[in-house]
């Protein structure tokens, strides 16, 4: 546990980066009383428009497919919407978000923290009895949502209140015309994020989170990150996953703009990079992939010269693709290690990603990280073992009920890794993805990594299945290239002349895609059963 010296020490470097970021206003230091005295009133999430308004009122907030909105509107916004939800509701009600990527989630997450209202974000991709379920167990009581998710909602028993960014005005505006621009009064209590687990495994988890007391979440990020005041952010993935949310909140912070899309286009990515000097993007692993495989001649099109941060999470980085993508690019990428439920674990810059690029990085500022065996103890140096992680904003369980293991303040991550001689943090896979092969230990991790740095392979996923010989077997997933030809047998092969016989895929299945979530999980639940799905 930190002690307050230490805790003030970790709230200092915090202030040092926020400051050097342009996060606080150092070049006007008579507006800091009001900002403390906003954000305390409204919580770091219903006060972040209020920010940025009070410092750059003019300056774009955020760019969608219905154009810009400045800073100065997109707070007016939100005071009019949380006046309202003021008025129709108690605080410590519930508004679910099923939106895709546009400004109006944002408003109205803002506008229900403010208001002192809990906000859950529902995953896009989920299907009707799903966002049903969702909605009862989170007991939401207003949805707002897409027009083109109606379908989607329909099961959903709550107020609904619809949402279409492709038309001048809709349901939202409507409202929102109604309410006063009046900044409303500060809630008892702000209301509580809740982000859902990527349910990879399973039906998603809510996973609230704390307000966090003081600066060091924001600041552990930009304390490594060179993001600046008046740049620009393409985001790529989905807000309702953290990756997507926390940069869009790193970048109304600094007083920057936010350029979002409903849907993810590679090329459109690249030009909404070009046309916005975005010196900023948000990405997962897949998205990079999607951008690469447009080739050099049409990414050559697009002046991507301003960017300096790819911040990538969400899922495992190959080290050919960011090879690849630094090749192109330049040293630019920024992979985090986390999660939903542990927030910010670890941190690698380009240079590590350059250098180590099966690694993510050394532990952020105020997180703790550790390698455990089974009862709990640490492990040597360079030795393999459960990764537990200790942040400043504690898990504080499912809001269905249950949790993770904590051991000495420490979350179990559920996955298993290894540090170097250096500090630099390996994962080796999910602890349930290691499969018993005969006697040895096998992750499935390492066989990816190998397999798709291949010149004919696009993507791979690896699972264990059952076998009665050896109890359970690999079997290989492969996307080719387009045009690349490649045999079974080859692949086997290359794994061979690479790895231990016993990490040489038995089965190996070609497929025109990998299933994924929204966010670019592979579903590897979908490809244990492929089987009798297929049969």
């Amino acid at each position: 546990m930190k002690t307050p010296l230490a805790r003030a020490a970790l709230e200092a470097r915090s202030l040092v980066a926020l400051a050097r970021a342009g996060a606080l206003p150092v070049t006007a230091p008579h507006l800091l009383p009001s900002m403390a005295l906003t954000a305390a009133q409204y919580g770091p999430f219903g006060a972040a428009p209020r920010l940025a308004a009070m410092r750059h009122p003019n300056r774009p907030a955020i760019a969608d497919e219905r154009g810009q909105i400045s800073y100065r509107t997109l707070d007016e916004q939100v005071n009019r919407l949380a006046n309202v939800l003021r008025d129709r509701y108690e605080p410590g009600q519930t508004l679910g978000i099923l939106c895709r990527n546009h400004r109006a989630p944002l408003i109205a997450a803002f506008a229900a923290s403010r208001a002192g209202l809990n906000t859950v974000w529902l995953n896009t991709a989920f299907s009707a009895p799903q966002a049903a379920e969702v909605a009862a167990r989170e007991g939401i009581n207003l949805l707002v949502h897409d027009a083109d998710l109606a379908a989607v909602a329909a099961d959903v028993v709550a107020d609904k209140l619809v949402t279409d960014i492709t038309q001048r005005t809709d349901e939202l505006d409507e409202l929102i015309a109604t309410g006063s621009p009046t900044t409303p009064p500060p809630p008892a209590r702000p209301g509580r994020l809740v982000l859902l687990t990527s349910g990879t495994t399973g039906t998603p988890k809510g996973a609230p989170r704390t307000e966090p007391r003081g600066y060091t979440l924001p600041g552990s990020l930009l304390d490594r990150m060179p993001m600046r005041s008046g740049g620009a952010t393409v985001i790529g993935p989905p807000l309702f996953h953290g990756t997507g949310l926390i940069m869009t909140l790193l970048t109304i912070a600094t007083g920057s703009k936010v350029v979002l899309r409903r849907h993810f286009d590679p090329e459109q990515f690249l030009g909404d990079i070009a046309r916005n000097r975005a010196d900023t993007v948000c990405a997962v692993p897949v998205l990079l992939q999607r951008t690469l495989a447009l080739g050099q001649e049409t990414i050559a099109r697009y002046d991507t010269s301003s960017l300096r941060i790819v911040f990538c999470s969400g899922a495992a980085l190959p080290a050919a693709v960011s090879a690849a993508f630094q090749d192109q690019f330049g040293p630019v990428i920024y992979n985090l290690y986390g999660s939903t439920e542990v927030s910010v674990a670890t941190l690698a810059t380009p240079d590590v990603v350059r250098d180590h690029p099966t690694s993510v990085g050394l532990p952020a500022l105020g997180s703790r990280v550790a390698i455990l065996d089974e009862a709990g103890r640490r492990v040597p140096q360079g030795e393999r073992g459960r990764i537990f992680v200790g942040t400043v904003t504690p898990f504080e369980g499912y809001t269905g009920g249950g949790g993770k293991e904590i051991i000495d303040g420490m979350l179990a991550t559920g996955d298993v890794g290894h540090f170097d001689r250096a500090g630099l943090l390996y994962v080796d896979g999910r602890d349930d993805d290691m499969i018993v092969s005969g006697g040895e230990n096998v992750f499935p991790a390492e066989v990816e990594e190998l397999l798709v740095a291949h010149p004919a392979v696009h993507e791979v996923a690896v699972v264990g299945v059952e076998d009665e010989e050896f109890g359970r077997r690999l079997r290989a997933f492969v996307v080719l290239l387009p045009g690349a030809r490649l045999e079974a047998d080859e692949v086997r092969t290359h794994v061979r002349e690479n790895l231990a016989r016993y990490k040489v895929p038995r089965d190996v299945i070609f497929l025109d895609e990998l299933p994924r979530n929204p966010t670019g999980k592979v579903l590897k639940r979908t490809l244990v059963t492929w089987d009798q799905d297929n049969a």
